[in-house]
């Protein structure tokens, strides 16, 4: 896989001093990749012990085994963030990404800190559109109608703070793989067209089972005057497609899920919806990563399945359901990289920083994008 570049912007991470909790002696990253691993372990069980409830740790599940292990919610991207609404803990680690821990922190209150545990966490897509960029569209879109009054903004979960406030400042919302479908029908009650950014997949999967024909979509390219398209092309549309992906599910291929048809007729295929609109039309089953999960589940003994989306969580199925054979959808390795950047050494060292009153990591919204991002959100979480 190819190295996945990103950005993090100063002021949303910080490097931040708690209140003295308990003194412990403190080892650099450095020292702990020198430690055994099951030193490691043992130093996170006890430093997580002596938290107790004034933590609350929160796994994506496209974590590795070694770090999902010490969570104490995994999730998906809706969950997690019903989650940290709900918490009271003084201090929260996010096993995750940036745009993540970001969303934790628009969600809970000023007293509540929010660390990730590698800073370098962050997600390529969310990077594929920026608030420059999406202002600069919206500026573009009003030379041809009033996009205040005609068309509301819906972005993906897996953006920046920044655009989940844009969203709220022009009264849109925000998306989850698995709530999209009812986003849209609400984002549609409201206005004739929808901007859905920053994946371009997300949004014309689940429009087409929303019945949306082709000839009422139209993909936005950021770094083409009007994104592409013709004057006329974005008065007729319904759907205004950011071009963006995941790098990860893109990897899985059609041919891929024809080769294990033809290996095993009696296999199911399962994909998640950011996977291309060609993968998804193979699929026997398209949901997020929880319905991919709960489907896997409920199927009978014996149910043959090949999944496309992240290895980290396929490999997790697999030991969960030994009595179901589960194949990886493509010969490729698709992992999260950003994902894994996050290891059971970074979640120690911040596991002491807090405990031995030292410097962490952690994640601020700027006070200029916390209420309209705020707003946003809500309009999500009010819709389950």
């Amino acid at each position: 896989m190819h190295h996945l570049f990103f950005s993090i912007t100063p002021m949303n991470v910080d490097i931040c001093t708690p209140r003295s909790l308990q003194k412990t002696p403190n080892l650099s990253l450095q020292e702990l990749y020198d430690l055994p691993e099951n030193e490691v372990i043992e130093r996170i069980i006890s430093l997580r012990k002596s938290l107790g409830d004034q933590l609350l740790i929160l796994g994506h599940h496209y974590q590795r085994e070694e770090v999902i292990a010490f969570a104490d919610i995994t999730g998906d991207s809706l969950k997690l963030a019903q989650e940290a609404a709900k918490t009271t803990a003084p201090f929260i680690i996010f096993c995750g990404v940036h745009f993540m821990a970001e969303m934790a922190d628009v969600l809970t209150s000023d007293e509540q800190v929010v660390i990730l545990p590698d800073p370098a966490a962050g997600c390529s897509m969310a990077d594929m559109a920026n608030d420059e960029q999406v202002t600069r569209c919206w500026s573009e879109l009003a030379q041809i109608l009033n996009p205040d009054e005609q068309v509301t903004p819906v972005t993906y979960i897996n953006s920046t703070a920044a655009l989940k406030a844009f969203c709220g400042e022009h009264q849109g919302i925000v998306c989850t793989s698995g709530n999209a479908k009812r986003v849209m029908s609400w984002a549609w009650g409201k206005r004739e067209k929808i901007l859905f950014f920053p994946d371009q997949h997300l949004g014309e999967n689940t429009a087409l089972t929303m019945g949306i024909s082709d000839e009422d979509m139209i993909i936005w390219d950021p770094f083409k005057p009007m994104g592409g398209n013709s004057e006329e092309s974005i008065k007729h549309a319904k759907l205004i497609l950011w071009k963006g992906f995941c790098s990860v599910h893109q990897l899985f291929k059609a041919e891929h899920a024809a080769t294990m048809r033809n290996n095993h007729p009696d296999i199911q295929i399962l994909a998640h919806p950011e996977c291309s609109r060609e993968v998804c039309e193979t699929a026997d089953f398209v949901g997020s990563t929880e319905a991919i999960m709960k489907h896997v589940q409920d199927a009978p003994s014996g149910s043959k399945f090949t999944i496309a989306t992240e290895l980290n969580l396929v490999n997790r199925l697999r030991i969960q359901h030994p009595n179901k054979p589960i194949w990886f959808l493509s010969p490729t390795v698709s992992m999260c990289s950003t994902m894994f950047r996050t290891d059971p050494q970074h979640l120690c060292w911040s596991l002491q920083a807090i405990v031995g009153d030292k410097k962490y990591h952690r994640v601020t919204v700027p006070a200029s994008q916390q209420a309209m991002a705020l707003a946003s959100l809500h309009a999500m979480l009010e819709l389950g």
